[in-house]
């Protein structure tokens, strides 16, 4: 039995590495969110702290670009343009997210065409000067349209101008503890700021956890994860603690390209209701899930909506 003992011990370890579960990190609205809210001065130190913090975490990632975020009253600023050239030297891939961040449920077909080539224009000199190009489009609020022949179009209109699309199965409202954290930092409340970053870190770990068990559901494992997060403060300053409890959960951070090898994104999607969903849900809802299947979602703590005055999920 001694002679087979290390080729057991092998076996075993080529199994949980196998098992490790996976996902690839993709933050949206770079440069950065509500960018035009903040001070010169306190947008480039956010910036660098993010970059700073994502690079130490030696984890991939890809950033989705809106370059409407570039102008200062409709003239091109070349402070916000440095900003966008600081994630290209620090060597991250980035994606289209549009120009101005519109619906794909709210507007014509051809001005949503339109604004994705606008969406476009800067960040690929940027990447085409560091030898790189713009690969992948994020659809704003992850609306895809409401009906399947402008789903279709976008989707077929992408494809001609060489873009692959950007799913996301951790679907979360880390923009709501965002716009709290801004709030408390514009209020000078240092404490207030602490339990929102505290109370991000419980809130994601449990999204975490319940997209694992939908996934788990829907495929009987946990497959490959595209996580979204956005660029801003609450990132800059929390991006550790949120990366230390993936790590926590037994996650390996990989890119983009090698999540969506995962044959769980190649399931037909023909969800063209009105909300931007994970692409786990619009897979189930594809395939005929009843309600059962859904709900139980974790809750943004009622204090945070209360606080910003926003709706409601």
């Amino acid at each position: 039995m001694k002679k087979f003992l290390p080729i057991i011990l092998i076996i075993f370890s080529v199994a949980v590495i196998q098992a490790q579960n996976k996902i690839a990190v993709t933050i949206d609205d770079l440069p950065l969110s509500r960018i035009r809210y903040y001070e010169k001065d306190y947008y480039q130190l956010v910036t660098d702290k993010l970059i700073e913090n994502l690079k130490n975490q030696n984890a991939p990632v890809i950033g989705f670009v809106n370059e409407y975020k570039l102008y200062t009253d409709s003239t091109l600023d070349e402070s916000k343009v440095k900003q966008l050239k600081k994630w290209v030297d620090a060597g991250f891939e980035l994606g289209n997210h549009t120009f101005s961040h519109p619906s794909a449920n709210k507007i014509p077909i051809e001005e949503y065409k339109q604004d994705i080539i606008k969406g476009e224009r800067i960040t690929k000199e940027f990447l085409k000067t560091a030898g790189k190009e713009m690969r992948y489009f994020r659809h704003p609020f992850l609306q895809t349209g409401l009906s399947l022949e402008v789903k279709n179009e976008i989707e077929k209109f992408l494809r001609e101008n060489g873009y692959k699309i950007a799913p996301v199965t951790i679907d979360n409202s880390e923009w709501a503890f965002s716009f709290a954290y801004d709030k408390a930092f514009n209020q000078h409340d240092s404490v207030l700021m602490k339990k929102i970053g505290e109370d991000y870190i419980n809130y994601m770990r449990d999204r975490l956890e319940y997209w694992e068990g939908q996934s788990e559901a829907l495929f009987g494992r946990n497959i490959s994860h595209t996580l979204l997060i956005h660029a801003n403060p609450l990132n800059a300053d929390y991006y550790d603690e949120l990366c230390n409890m993936i790590r926590a959960k037994d996650y390996e951070f990989i890119t983009l390209d090698e999540a969506l090898k995962d044959e769980a994104y190649q399931s037909e999607d023909r969800f063209i209701k009105s909300g931007g969903i994970s692409w786990i849900h619009r897979w189930a809802i594809t395939r005929g899930k009843g309600k059962d299947f859904f709900g139980n979602e974790p809750e943004t703590p009622k204090y945070i909506w209360d606080f910003t005055g926003l709706n409601y999920e």
